[in-house]
């Protein structure tokens, strides 16, 4: 007799990672080190392409769903400081890089990198065209709060050459908000996208979060339709993930307001519906964009995968996090600067790297990777999929098309030769993808709900 909803939901709603990478970052190590990270860097062919992550962890205002490294300041002398240290980092990669690669996207996340002042956004971009080859076709895009703004960032953005803003929207309800301590009206967000396209960004992403404190189905529908207002290129629609043992602000959340797991599954799937409805296509388990978008265009084509962003085209060689906290991903594996801040400047400034820990990948690691990857991003496995990986490759697939025969649940189907996952399994599709991941079960790693 087959599930219904709420069945499957208790059934598959267990946390598990969302597989920004893998291995996961619990399972990160001190093992590899600045000397590691080094020599990956140096690694790099001359025309490899290259994309940069800045961490700005500072926000003025702490909103309490983020799960974020960030710290609160109102004074902006620690933000100038950690400049310093952030340009010292940047001047000891371009030295291991020696002029190799050429830099095809940049991204400015945080933290609130909007509460840089002009001036010095303007001079990050300097030391970025100093310090590396810039594709005059690069991406740019940053991660924006609507309330740090004013005409002098906006303009400052341009001259950056932003192409992609990011903009924080959570929820538009005023009870939601206050939850949340993140007050921000539709007009002030509306106001930001007209801003952002009258001087030339051509994508802009909505990012909206269902889970939140107090929140409702019907207020969740109304931010999506207010969204969908603003005509948005994408929008993400994340599930809040609440971890107070991992970021204790969230503890000022009262969590008898949360919704349930039930109310969740129902708000996404709401939520997806308006969206794909107005047009929009879904990308993976929790983005949408038009159909013209590179990110479905990337979809489309097979060619969409994920990193620390979520779902990405970003079809780079190597990713460089720069600032504390930050991830880099290389063809070797993952490296993860040291994430307290004042250790982090204090080791740059020392002219060394910030390297606090990461992962080397083993081929297994790839295999399970690459496979974890094609479920989250195609919502299917096809044998050609492991063709490189040879035998452990076909052995993977043999065990997949196993899982597809013996589904009860009506999750996965085998269609032809590929594993598919159906309409009713891809909600639950990071469920599906953590029977693939090797280190679940290691450690002691806590994780969100996976609806």
């Amino acid at each position: 007799m087959a599930l219904t909803t709420a069945q499957l939901v208790d059934r598959y709603s267990a946390p598990v990672p969302r597989y920004t990478s893998y291995p996961t970052a619990p399972h990160f190590h001190d093992g590899i080190t600045g000397e590691t990270y080094a020599q990956w860097l140096k690694a790099l062919p001359e025309d490899a392409t290259l994309s940069l992550y800045f961490h700005i962890p500072y926000c003025d205002r702490l909103c309490w769903f983020c799960g974020c490294h960030t710290k609160h300041t109102l004074r902006y002398e620690p933000v100038a400081d950690y400049l310093l240290a952030l340009y010292a980092e940047m001047d000891w990669v371009s030295r291991q890089l020696a002029g190799r690669g050429t830099v095809t996207a940049i991204h400015l996340g945080g933290g609130s990198p909007t509460l840089l002042k002009p001036a010095d956004l303007l001079a990050l971009k300097r030391k970025i065209a100093d310090g590396f080859t810039l594709s005059p076709e690069a991406e740019i895009s940053i991660e924006i709060d609507p309330n740090d703004l004013d005409e002098g960032r906006f303009d400052a953005f341009a001259e950056f050459g932003l192409t992609r803003a990011s903009i924080g929207v959570q929820d538009f309800d005023i009870t939601v908000q206050k939850a949340i301590n993140r007050l921000q009206s539709y007009e002030q967000t509306a106001a930001v996208v007209q801003a952002v396209r009258s001087r030339g960004v051509r994508s802009v992403n909505l990012d909206l979060v269902y889970g939140l404190p107090h929140q409702t189905l019907s207020a969740l529908e109304k931010t999506v339709a207010k969204a969908l207002l603003m005509e948005p290129d994408r929008c993400a629609l994340f599930g809040y993930a609440h971890v107070p043992w991992m970021k204790p602000h969230q503890k000022m959340i009262d969590e008898a307001t949360l919704p349930g797991r039930h109310s969740r599954f129902q708000q996404a799937q709401r939520a997806a519906e308006m969206f794909t409805w107005a047009g929009y296509r879904p990308i993976g388990f929790d983005h949408f964009a038009r159909p013209g978008d590179s990110l479905a265009i990337a979809a489309e084509n097979g060619t969409l995968k994920r990193n620390f962003q979520g779902y990405t085209d970003d079809a780079a060689d190597a990713l460089i996090g720069f600032g504390a906290s930050a991830i880099g991903q290389f063809p070797q594996g993952y490296v993860q600067n040291i994430v307290a801040t004042a250790d982090y400047k204090r080791r740059v400034h020392e002219g060394k790297p910030a390297t606090g820990k990461g992962v080397a990948l083993t081929q297994e690691d790839r295999l399970h990777r690459h496979a974890i990857e094609r479920l989250l991003c195609a919502f299917a496995l096809r044998p050609e999929d492991f063709h490189e990986f040879g035998r452990a490759g076909a052995n993977l697939f043999e065990s997949a098309v196993l899982m597809a025969e013996s589904d009860s649940d009506g999750l996965l189907t085998l269609s032809g030769n590929s594993v598919v996952v159906t309409d009713t399994g891809r909600p639950f599709v990071r469920a599906i993808a953590a029977r693939f991941d090797q280190y679940l079960t290691l450690g002691a790693a806590r994780h969100s709900l996976s609806v």
